[in-house]
């Protein structure tokens, strides 16, 4: 039983991680191992065996499997869990609405500890200015969701690459050592974890997509975990008005303590509307559409002024379609921006120390920590709304 990743070019369907377990998994978990099992590959002074959170087809609980240690290749790192955030996107896919090859592990939003390192890992793009490992067995270390893999036309061509390969809802994953950073002994792994997807999600859609710059009016509308990753990155960009808007007066109530000046419950005013109202009638400079919803996308574009930006990043089922109004959207020189995340090699590091600084506050985003075995509530929860900010899945192994 071995696990082997699969890197997949994201698309309009796409979604961030998963890694694809090989078709021994389809066959039986039990525990006979045989005598290649027993040679097989295990981390120094600990085990050959690990378990993972695995999905097999829609409608079908995650179940805890035990399978083969998997090795570090070439430009990789072994990294023992030990959080892993639970994402919207990973729930697109566990209910079928966003097709991916099953079986496979879930979860792409992880701290943990290094553990072992594959062949060459340690060349010149891994090593400080000193010449020092930039990763040396004991790190600390957080992983983004998209790891460039530096080949790839989109990697060649220096634009946001969306490589993406994962399986974080496991005592342990193996990571491209390019996708991660050193999170500091003074941020706590559970945390932590959120840095990796929904505040780098949110960093890259104000940094680079919206170019948004100190005094911009900005609206956030949908403030769960990466809305409200959104609040907080644009109030430490020094936004002029912060504008969060939801359906759930408990969300609204938080996003005020992360940094929104303003709040709209869309579902007792008309949002456009009254975000306009509190621009003086011009629209907001930046607006951030983070459910993936026809509505939300109609509103997210309404929202911003002439020559404003708006920008989406939450993903929906697929085929579903946002409509705009052409004839504003060309006369008022609205720019509508797809972003799916920040740039792993550039922004991570630079996420790490904004949290570092205290500029952004992780215990408050945090809602929900829960155990390994506890990850399907946690999802079923997530589903029905009732997860105001961000679970977390916490895999404290010793």
């Amino acid at each position: 039983m071995s696990i082997s990743s699969a890197s997949r070019r994201a698309s309009a369907g796409a979604i961030p991680l998963l890694r694809r377990i090989s078709g021994a998994l389809r066959r039986s978990f039990s525990s006979e191992h045989d005598s290649a099992s027993a040679a097989g590959y295990h981390v120094a002074g600990g085990p050959s065996f690990m378990r993972g959170a695995v999905f097999w087809e829609p409608g079908r609980p995650l179940t805890v499997e035990e399978f083969r240690m998997p090795r570090p290749k070439a430009g990789e790192l072994l990294i023992k869990t030990k959080a892993c955030g639970v994402c919207h996107s990973d729930l697109h896919v566990l209910k079928g609405e966003l097709p991916f090859a099953s079986p496979c592990v879930v979860g792409h939003e992880i701290t943990g500890e290094v553990v072992d390192h594959g062949s060459m890992v340690l060349t010149h793009l891994l090593r400080s200015s000193t010449g020092m490992p930039m990763f040396p067995v004991g790190s600390h270390v957080v992983g983004a969701f998209i790891m460039p893999c530096g080949n790839c036309f989109y990697c060649v061509k220096e634009s946001q690459c969306t490589c993406t390969v994962w399986g974080g809802l496991a005592e342990y994953c193996v990571v491209p050592a390019n996708a991660l950073a050193v999170l500091p002994n003074s941020l706590p792994y559970t945390e932590s974890a959120i840095l990796g997807c929904a505040v780098f999600t949110a960093y890259g859609a104000l940094r680079h997509a919206a170019e948004m710059r100190a005094g911009d009016s900005v609206a956030v509308i949908g403030v769960g975990g990466v809305g409200s990753s959104c609040l907080q990155i644009a109030k430490a960009f020094g936004a002029s008005e912060i504008i969060a808007v939801d359906v759930l007066d408990e969300k609204l109530q938080s996003a005020r303590t992360l940094g929104a000046t303003h709040t709209v419950n869309a579902a007792k005013e008309d949002a456009v509307e009254k975000i306009k109202e509190i621009t003086d009638g011009r629209g907001v400079d930046v607006a951030v559409e983070a459910l993936g919803k026809a509505l939300t996308f109609s509103q997210c574009a309404k929202s911003v002024r002439d020559g404003g930006k708006a920008v989406m990043i939450g993903l929906a089922a697929t085929n579903v379609m946002g409509e705009v109004d052409i004839t504003r959207l060309v006369r008022g020189q609205v720019k509508i921006i797809g972003s799916y995340g920040a740039r792993a090699r550039q922004d991570l590091p630079q996420i790490v120390k904004l949290a570092e600084s205290g500029a952004f506050n992780l215990k408050n985003t945090i809602s929900r920590k829960c155990k390994f075995e506890e990850a399907n509530s946690a999802y079923e929860d997530l589903d029905h709304g009732k997860i105001v900010g961000r679970a977390v899945v916490e895999i404290m192994q010793q």
